[in-house]
């Protein structure tokens, strides 16, 4: 309620949830669930969240449009906060091959074509046009799986043109959708093959850095962080390289093994490390402290077979707040937050509602963007989505499917699976 006393007037009121998850509290599994929940909204902003009684007694809806969600569950949109979503191509061959042979040499007489330049060499010849088009397909299956906010990567390019390209790629899909695509630089991804890592880097940080920070939508800088990618040294450069252009910086560290990423990560302060396979335990408090948020991606150590796979318990213990993604890329193609969520509770020992937690609040805390967005309360933009289930643990029990049947973001229906049912009769 206003200092003059007036009611705000919500346009949207969605009533009589079974639950309302929030997502509000301050630890892992915190749900703020509210049993007979309502959610008003006014524009693009929530005004309201309680009862039916509180929501009377703060907000006019007189003239508000209602959706009756009796019976159902209303959550925060996903927050997915890794993604490598605009690329050329796909890599379905080498998947499948994958599936039965390892061996390089036996692939290779296969004809079967392997490895992150295959990808680059896709999308350095696919036009701008190509990538986002491509990428729209993705992104509207990620919005009907309750998806509203996405982080997209370059890294793909390798060169001056064609990172740019990518980024230009993400703005237009930006305007185009209705789901917010946030912006990272990966030139950091690799190097090309007919240039040396010293050489790139030069280039990285005198040409690429300045011209995506000069773009104007571009949020972060990211460096892989590996033995077999970046140093720490070089790493550091980099980042601080894109801090002084106003770049903020995140990293990929840990993946296949620890050169001392994870300690960098923690040393600068970086908004995100993702990855985390190999992060030694005594690291993981000094992350915490630091306010580093640990995204981990079970789909990605699931497609690749990871000999290692990261430690959810550890993390989450340890005191980080903790983000879930999909990694959505060539190499790991899904785009359902729902799917990832499953395969954390199941493998990764997660609870369902600390996998709530890190696909909405987390992904947003990794995104620097948890003051507006992540959870359901007053103030925050209206992302959120209807799931046409009675309680919120069906999300990780109905394998492979999707409950979502209706999606709002910025107080508009986006996607609504509701109208789309039809009875098949036999």
């Amino acid at each position: 309620m206003s200092d003059q006393g007036v009611k705000p007037i919500a346009d949207l009121v969605l009533s009589n949830a079974s639950e309302v998850i929030t997502c509000t509290g301050d630890h892992a599994d915190a749900l703020g669930k509210i049993v007979n929940g309502w959610v008003a909204i006014s524009g693009d902003r929530i005004v309201a969240v309680g009862t039916k009684d509180d929501i009377e007694a703060k907000v006019d809806m007189a003239n508000a449009k209602t959706i009756d969600a009796s019976g159902k569950v209303i959550v925060p949109g996903f927050v997915d906060c890794h993604t490598h979503a605009v690329f050329g191509g796909s890599r379905v061959a080498e998947y499948a091959a994958k599936m039965t042979v390892n061996d390089p040499e036996k692939l290779k007489k296969m004809g079967v074509e392997t490895g992150v330049q295959v990808t680059v060499r896709k999308t350095q010849e696919a036009s701008l046009e190509e990538l986002s088009e491509s990428a729209s397909e993705r992104l509207l299956n990620m919005m009907a799986a309750g998806t509203t906010t996405v982080e997209i990567k370059t890294g793909y390019g390798f060169t001056v043109e064609d990172e740019m390209k990518m980024l230009e790629a993400n703005a237009a899909l930006n305007k185009k959708l209705p789901i917010d695509v946030v912006s990272t630089f990966l030139g950091a991804h690799g190097w090309p093959e007919d240039m040396s890592k010293e050489a790139y880097i030069d280039l990285l940080i005198q040409e690429m850095i300045p011209q995506a920070s000069e773009l104007g939508h571009v949020t972060f800088n990211d460096v892989w962080c590996e033995d077999s990618h970046f140093t720490v040294q070089e790493s550091e450069r980099i980042l601080k390289a894109g801090a002084d252009m106003g770049l903020k910086p995140k990293i990929h560290t840990d993946a296949y093994s620890n050169i001392g990423g994870s300690d960098l990560a923690a040393d600068m302060k970086v908004v995100s490390a993702d990855h985390l396979n190999y992060t030694p335990s005594e690291v993981l408090p000094k992350l915490a402290k630091a306010g580093v948020t640990g995204v981990i991606m079970p789909v990605l150590d699931f497609a690749v077979g990871h000999k290692k796979p990261f430690n959810a318990r550890a993390i989450i213990d340890s005191g980080m707040s903790v983000a879930l993604a999909t990694d959505l890329c060539p190499g790991c193609w899904t785009e359902s937050m729902q799917f990832v969520m499953a395969l954390a509770c199941r493998l990764y020992q997660m609870s369902p509602a600390e996998a709530i937690r890190a696909a909405t609040l987390g992904g947003a805390k990794a995104l620097d963007l948890d003051k507006d967005r992540g959870s359901i309360e007053a103030g925050k933009r209206a992302d959120l989505q209807i799931w046409n289930v009675s309680n919120f643990e069906h999300v990780i029990y109905r394998l492979g499917g999707n409950v979502v049947e209706q999606v709002i973001k910025n107080g508009k229906i986006i996607a609504d699976r509701s109208k789309s049912k039809k009875v098949m009769t036999v």
